[in-house]
């Protein structure tokens, strides 16, 4: 690894905790429809990926099938997640928001996205663009193969 690329590992490794930090202050403090990070990311992942199993959403956002289970059970209880048994294996649950989970999923991405605006609204549009750049750059790195469809569709401007 030369000097270059480990300072960049480094710069990602300081910054992504401090930005994902700040999306978590601003959810709690705006009380987007009283999600938590982990659940917004949850009901994302659904979104996406309707009909996704409890194993799938586990592994993505990193929690044990158990932990999993009580964030569905959850979501389930306040009506934003519908867990139902696969017709094809008897086995298998799957997940898929309901018209209410879809409606504060797209609420609570709104106000992130405002917030997150905001935040980037004094930097210069170079700066904009160079972010902009960077994140194009990045998203084939870090996106895995099941996860490809980004949580929002990027707008150039």
């Amino acid at each position: 690894m030369d000097a270059s690329t480990q300072t960049c590992a480094r710069a990602l490794l300081e910054i992504t905790p401090a930005i994902v930090q700040a999306i978590r202050v601003r959810m709690r403090a705006a009380r987007l429809h009283e999600l938590s990070v982990p659940q917004f990311r949850t009901l994302a992942f659904i979104g996406r990926h309707p009909g996704c199993s409890l194993s799938d959403a586990a592994e993505f956002i990193g929690l044990t099938l158990p932990s999993m289970s009580v964030l569905i059970n959850g979501l389930v209880e306040a009506g934003l997640v519908l867990r139902q048994t696969s017709l094809l294996d008897r086995r298998r649950v799957t997940l898929n928001l309901t018209g209410t989970g879809a409606s504060v999923y797209a609420h609570a991405l709104e106000g992130t996205l405002a917030w997150l605006s905001q935040q980037l609204e004094p930097l210069p549009e170079a700066d904009k663009q160079t972010v902009l750049r960077a994140m194009e750059i990045l998203r084939p790195q870090f996106l895995t193969n099941t996860d490809a469809t980004p949580i929002v569709e990027a707008t150039h401007a």
